[in-house]
């Protein structure tokens, strides 16, 4: 088994920016091989630092795009007082939390040369954070 470490770095808007990274990580998976050859078949971990930050699969389309962000206002609105607001007085426990419960890493199969995703499936990063940022991802292939 050998297990390769790779990251790239995304601009992100903050305030639920969703931006779609599944041909990034395709291009690193196919950058990387194995003694000069492509990688045909093992695991894609892909995870991004933060704890205002998540991973997850989507299908990426423009209703979608809206919808995530109106739910997660819904479920955990941005103007209400979170305790670490006022431990920290950051103004983004929303962010916290939002990425708490979406996660900020997801593991992806790689068999024959592709992700193993649905048809509809597309890997994103979303920013909850209430700035821009230039956040990393760590997509390490395990073959």
């Amino acid at each position: 088994m050998s297990v390769k470490n790779e990251k790239f770095l995304i601009q992100t808007k903050g305030f639920n920016d969703i931006i779609d990274i599944t041909m990034r990580v395709d291009d690193v998976i196919k950058k990387s091989n194995q003694n000069g050859e492509p990688i045909k078949n093992g695991v894609i971990h892909i995870f991004s630092p933060g704890s205002t930050v998540s991973v997850t699969t989507i299908e990426y389309e423009p209703g979608l795009i809206k919808d995530i962000p109106e739910i997660l206002d819904k479920l955990i609105p941005q103007n209400a007082i979170y305790h670490h607001d006022t431990t920290w007085h950051d103004g983004n426990g929303y962010a916290h939390i939002r990425a708490s419960i979406i996660g900020n890493g997801i593991t992806v199969p790689y068999v024959n040369g592709e992700m193993e995703l649905g048809r509809w499936q597309q890997i994103v990063l979303i920013d909850f954070d209430n700035k821009p940022r230039t956040r990393s991802v760590i997509v390490q292939i395990i073959h």
